[in-house]
């Protein structure tokens, strides 16, 4: 089992940046793949990316291919969401979620694949 606690939202205008952290409790955070999503008022959760346990695979959502990065710390048990160029749109809760079934796949952009769950991190930008 890992727990999973998030960091790093805030209020930030259009245009700019913010970089969630998402800290891991346990010793096997290299054995999840790991998942960002984001659930805005009115709205699904929702994939923003998802990065494989090695670190060496990524997907991204269209919406934020190009803006945002995830990236990971295996060392440090913390995965990472950069995000650039943000966007009113982009005000939600974010999440991050491990997966722990083996293989990287689309699956990762499915919410119900995923077995832990942080409380989020609330992201609100001013237009």
């Amino acid at each position: 089992q890992v727990q999973l606690v998030e960091s790093g939202g805030g209020l930030v205008q259009a245009g700019g940046s913010l970089r969630l952290s998402c800290a891991a409790a346990g010793r096997t955070f290299s054995t999840y793949t790991m998942g960002w999503f984001r659930h805005a008022p009115g709205k699904e959760r929702e994939f923003v990316a998802a990065i494989s346990r090695s670190g060496l695979s990524t997907a991204y959502a269209d919406s934020v291919k190009s803006r945002f990065t995830i990236s990971r710390d295996n060392a440090k048990n913390t995965v990472y969401l950069q995000m650039n160029t943000l966007k009113p749109e982009d005000t939600a809760v974010y999440y991050c979620a491990a997966d722990r079934q083996p293989g990287w796949a689309p699956r990762y952009r499915t919410k119900d694949e995923y077995d832990y769950w942080g409380q989020g991190t609330q992201v609100t930008v001013s237009s």
